[in-house]
């Protein structure tokens, strides 16, 4: 990371170890990534080679990282987010639905048998994982309208239904499948294999944003699993929402990452271009809205670091992720429509690198909870009066 990008030093906090972890991290992106990424997110092409690399670079089970803890902090964890965030945020959902998403399902909603027996492969991809919750019908009404249910049949269980918008469906062994139990009406989560009978995958194609994520639609029909692969410590959505909780500090970082990665590319494309006899940066609206994408970027790595704080202490509330999520995402639609506009017409080309962050800040405007429902999260707390209608 540039001082400029990280203009009040978050990165001091990081320890020898962490530092060095994450310019690997960096320079493996630069090697391995970066001569073909323009090519891989216009053809919509998932470079699911790079899994054994970043794999291999051992960026959640070095010894080094975790002092005898059985994670590394999350605070290095938020920057590495923000590292892949800010090269590309389709390589960032390959590598972070693995091991963040699914593997925090695992470690959070599975037995004590269960996670013994997965959670070591994970890291490595050993052992490869989905998350299916949303549903072509249902993403912010999921918890009060899922329709794919579950029926208990002996030792197995019996289940049945769509989802839609699944990241790493097809590259995965298994798919968390979220579904609602017939017999108490609560949501239990199972670890269903990628191939079994009655499971179908479909990819997701045409989008505009997150071009080389393997989305899917999914159906399961009459899809058997056995009872010891239900998730054991999750029996109800309050349970499936507290894991989502959890994770949802990530979305700060990726709004930091994403904007630094815009604002860069601006930089270095108003640097070079020239016109009127003089490269572009030196004008001075070329300027005001560089130091606008700056500010941008910088409140929001700030957000995300006080918000990983708050989290350690444990005193980080539902209306802190709420807003930073709100917040962050608006301001990375800002940034990244700036970026666009001192790039002018090469801005919308996929080699300028500006397009892709252009394109993908519509994707984190909508993920990990919309605007219009993380808004009135925050109104309520702030308000204690709620206008959600149901």
């Amino acid at each position: 990371m540039t001082a400029l990008t990280d203009l009040f030093g978050y990165t001091e906090l990081l320890s020898d170890a962490e530092s060095a972890k994450l310019a690997d991290l960096r320079a493996l992106l630069e090697e391995r990534a970066r001569p073909q990424l323009a090519q891989w997110w216009e053809q919509g092409e998932c470079p699911a080679h790079l899994r054994s690399d970043l794999a291999a670079l051992r960026l959640e089970d070095d010894p080094a990282l975790l002092d005898g803890r059985d994670l590394p902090r999350a605070l290095y964890l938020g920057f590495r987010h923000f590292e892949l965030a800010r090269f590309d945020m389709s390589i960032g959902t390959l590598y972070g639905g693995q091991v963040a998403m699914f593997r925090t399902l695992i470690r959070k909603g599975g037995s004590a048998e269960q996670v013994a027996r997965w959670d070591p492969h994970i890291p490595s991809f050993a052992f490869t994982g989905c998350f299916a919750l949303t549903e072509p019908d249902h993403g912010s009404d999921v918890a009060g309208s899922l329709t794919t249910t579950a029926v208990r049949d002996g030792d197995e269980w019996r289940i049945t239904g769509r989802k839609r918008w699944i990241g790493n469906a097809a590259l995965s062994d298994v798919v968390v499948v979220v579904a609602r139990d017939s017999a108490d009406g609560n949501a239990k989560a199972f670890v269903v294999p990628r191939e079994a009978d009655g499971v179908s995958l479909e990819d997701i194609r045409g989008k505009i944003a997150l071009r080389m994520v393997r989305n899917a639609d999914i159906v399961l029909d009459d899809v058997r699993v056995a009872e010891t692969d239900r998730l054991g410590r999750i029996d109800s959505f309050r349970d499936i929402a507290a894991i989502l909780a959890d994770l949802r500090y990530v979305a700060g970082w990726n709004a930091a990452g994403l904007q630094a990665g815009a604002y860069e590319a601006a930089l270095r494309y108003t640097r070079s271009r020239e016109q009127f006899g003089r490269p572009i940066a030196g004008f001075q609206l070329v300027q005001e809205k560089l130091a606008r994408m700056l500010g941008n970027a910088t409140a929001t790595l700030a957000m995300a670091v006080r918000l990983t704080a708050l989290r350690d202490a444990g005193t980080a509330e539902e209306l802190h992720s709420a807003l930073t999520k709100t917040w962050a995402a608006d301001r990375a639609r800002e940034t990244v429509a700036l970026a666009r506009e001192v790039c002018g017409a090469e801005g919308i080309r996929v080699d300028s690198d500006v397009a892709r962050y252009f394109a993908d800040a519509e994707a984190l405007y909508t993920f990990e909870g919309t605007h219009e429902i993380n808004s009135l999260i925050v109104g309520r707390a702030i308000t204690g009066l709620s206008a959600f209608t149901r």
